[in-house]
């Protein structure tokens, strides 16, 4: 007997190339960042010393750092402090009490404090800001002294509501560094400290005195003119924009951190017979538990007892239900649907699939695309030009007119409005929300830099077995002879092919099973060499395989029907004479065809790679609609094969699941691992399908090029901005009032455009 089935799991493949030896990498909390020329200060900080790399990212708030082994982690922290800014390691999980989250370290619990005490800050600073506001912009609320109640409203504002910004530039200050704090702190201080020259020692004072708004520059004498609503009202929306950043970043995060509490907190081990409840952090590998209906599985397994239905939706998006039975592998934190369960752990702690998932999206939200490194470059150095061009327009507006009111006004409108918030928060924002969304979808995108790779990609490159089709032998039709009973035909080739473990014997046994349920008995079961089996049931010489006889023209020509379709021809016969063929095949997924259309309208040109011989793969190809095959490919030259499309100028997508796939899709441009497959494929590629469905590999290319153009988006409005603002601020067009309004919704702009991927279906 043999089988066209390619064997996906037996080549060796040469080991990638492995971390340096002589390097470690912590990573680190970041406190005190307060815009992205921050996450550039410490990360030029870090790099600085010898032999260490690394990555700061103000969205996450963390460092991911590389350092040589004389190095020491306290080192580390020492510098980012003589910088300015706090860093921790980020405290271990504490031990499960069955009830709470197991994530700590960032305030990223339900109860955030520093997200209440900003809310607070600006609850009060807009209640008083609010009445300030509306007395400078609407005249007829003017009453005598309406200005002396203006001070004593604003000044808290300014004073205690904009503490967070002067305390932060006040630290910028002693460590020689200019950030976005700065601005803000200069020109609300600057404003505030020319309204009480005004009131004290100029005309602004006098009872009776009333002013006029404007959205623009205006000229006013310099003495009778106050900005305590610009100080107050760009304090307030300054505040504003911080909460709703901070509060869009904990959104953006959810995904994560509702993915690192899916485990189940506590498991019911079986020791001597008994169950014991204990917290799944003191599960060992090899410790046997039990799992009730509805229960969630506390770590990877294997089946030992039982039956049942999982429910994988909460780690996979899959939401239909798995059977599993003994000997089977589960997954930790997919849900019992069914039976009672025992499983033996194989896997616990980081090891987990959960736990790899988690790390995966984590290490890509920790990244950097090279986009974002263009806007960090330019936060570094924006603010102290930005303090350049303020004292320029300054200087401009004073020597062009005489008007000091004139020039004050537009050089604090241009320190309010050139914040590079927006710019740091454009990539950060979208790649946590885009790969958290896609860890839901059971898609792990595992840097920054793959997104790129999914916009240029053309072709998209297929393994058949275990990608296209299931990787199991199955069943498909049955041809009985004239004069031979369908049923008993199957059931005599199912029963002497139950005692064999070949997958072509394995497939014709369940098929009958199947359809016929109880099997018979056999006797002088035998393999033969070449030809497949022999025994003997109900009284009957049964040999299944291929017999070397000639055959009757009806079964040689249904046997050579089903090697027409693709399949495998297996030949049953009793008491010397053939009687009927059996068609096996590896089954396509019902999912393939729609997953292949799914990849054409992305633009992409599938292309079908398999060791099987050229008729099986045809078959399979014309199956699911994919034009060009590529066949007898031995699991060694797959990496051939991805160089020459790439030689000719194509961009090449690899999809696999086997050891023997992981040197190709390493090679690939872009390389997707089926979830469903080995580690070292998973190891090897760029994106993660965590379930074994095709159609996932469009929905992960689309995911992918949708983060990646909100990025674009982000960049292309954060730049926009800046570079249309300071011009206006600076030509006197915008009231410092208006400008700080704009600066703090441009942040938030940027936020919630990338929370929009939270939407992807």
């Amino acid at each position: 007997m043999t089988s066209t089935t390619e064997d996906t799991r037996t080549a060796p493949t040469a080991p990638g190339p492995g971390p340096d030896p002589g390097l470690a990498e912590v990573e680190l909390l970041i406190g005190g960042m307060t815009c992205a020329s921050c996450a550039a200060r410490v990360e030029k900080k870090l790099n600085r010393m010898d032999g260490v790399t690394a990555t700061v990212n103000y969205a996450t708030e963390k460092a991911r750092v590389s350092y040589p082994a004389t190095t020491r982690v306290a080192d580390l922290i020492a510098t980012v402090v003589k910088t300015g800014y706090t860093a921790e390691e980020p405290a271990p999980p504490e031990p499960s009490d069955g009830s709470g989250s197991r994530e700590s370290g960032s305030g990223e619990g339900d109860d955030d404090p520093e997200l209440s005490a900003l809310g607070q800050r600006l609850l009060v600073s807009v209640l008083l800001a609010a009445p300030v506001v509306l007395l400078a912009m609407v005249p007829a609320l003017q009453f005598d002294n309406w200005q002396w109640l203006s001070l004593t409203l604003a000044a808290p504002v300014v004073v205690w509501g904009g503490l967070p910004f002067h305390r932060a530039a006040w630290t910028g200050l002693r460590h020689g560094a200019a950030t976005m704090d700065t601005l803000v702190s200069l020109g609300t201080l600057a404003a505030f400290g020319w309204s009480l020259w005004a009131l004290f020692f100029g005309d602004a004072g006098m009872p009776g005195m009333r002013h006029g708004f404007d959205l623009t520059v205006s000229r006013t004498d310099g003495a009778s003119a106050i900005y305590l609503e610009a100080a107050a009202g760009v304090t307030a929306f300054l505040l504003l924009g911080r909460w709703l950043e901070a509060r869009s970043k904990r959104r953006a995060g959810a995904a994560l951190r509702a993915l690192m509490e899916l485990g189940a907190k506590d498991v019911a081990v079986l020791r001597d017979g008994r169950e014991t409840r204990i917290p799944v952090d003191r599960l060992a590998v090899g410790d046997r538990f039990v799992v009730r209906p509805g229960e969630k599985i506390a770590t990877d397994g294997t089946v030992t007892e039982g039956a049942s239905a999982v429910d994988a939706s909460l780690l996979t998006g899959e939401s239909v239900p798995v059977d599993v039975t003994v000997g089977d592998t589960v997954t930790g934190a997919t849900v019992n649907a069914g039976g009672r369960l025992v499983v033996e752990a194989t896997r616990v702690g980081a090891d987990t699939r959960l736990a790899r998932m988690a790390k995966l999206v984590e290490d890509a939200q920790s990244g950097k695309a090279e986009v974002q490194r263009l806007a960090d470059r330019i936060s570094g150095v924006f603010v102290p030009v930005v303090l350049v061009i303020a004292v320029a327009t300054f200087g401009g507006w004073l020597g062009a007119t005489g008007d000091t009111v004139a020039a004050f006004t537009a050089a604090v409108a241009v320190l309010i409005i050139a914040c590079p918030c927006a710019l740091g928060l454009a990539t950060p924002t979208a790649l946590l929300v885009g790969t958290g969304r896609g860890a839901q979808l059971g898609i792990l995108i595992k840097g920054p830099e793959v997104l790129e790779s999914t916009r240029r990609v053309d072709t998209v490159v297929l393994d058949k077995t275990g990608t296209v089709t299931t990787g199991r032998m199955t069943l498909h039709e049955v041809y009985a002879a004239e004069g031979t009973d369908e049923e008993e035909l199957l059931r005599l080739a199912g029963a002497a092919e139950h005692a064999s473990e070949h997958p072509v014997a394995r497939a014709v046994a369940a098929g009958a099973e199947e359809r016929l349920g109880t099997l018979p008995g056999v006797e002088d079961f035998a393999n033969v060499p070449g030809r497949g089996v022999r025994a003997r049931v109900a009284g009957r010489e049964v040999t299944v395989g291929r017999l070397n006889d000639v055959l009757p023209p009806e079964v040689a020509r249904a046997a050579d029907e089903a090697e027409r379709n693709g399949r495998t021809a297996v030949v049953v016969g009793w008491d010397g004479q053939a009687r009927g063929v059996l068609a096996v095949a590896d089954a396509v997924k019902d999912t393939s065809a729609e997953a292949v259309a799914g990849l054409r309208r992305l633009g992409l040109a599938p292309v079908l790679l398999t060791g099987d011989n050229r008729r099986v793969a045809e078959s399979v190809a014309t199956a699911v609609g994919i034009g060009e095959v590529i066949a007898e490919v031995l699991p060694e030259d797959k990496v051939a094969v991805v160089e020459r499309l790439r030689a000719e100028g194509r961009t090449v997508a690899m999809v696999g699941d086997g050891v023997n796939d992981a040197a190709a899709l390493a090679t690939a441009d872009l390389g997707l691992a089926m979830g469903t497959g080995t580690d070292a494929a998973i190891e090897a590629s760029d994106l993660t399908l965590v379930r074994g469905d095709l159609r996932v590999a469009a929905d992960a290319i689309r995911l992918s090029r949708r983060t990646l153009a909100t990025i674009k988006g982000n960049l292309v409005w954060a730049f926009g901005y800046n570079v249309a603002a300071l011009p206006l601020a600076a030509a006197g067009l915008l009231n410092p009032m208006i400008a700080g309004a704009a600066m703090a919704f441009s942040s938030v702009f940027v936020v919630t455009n990338s929370l929009r991927l939270r939407t992807f279906r």
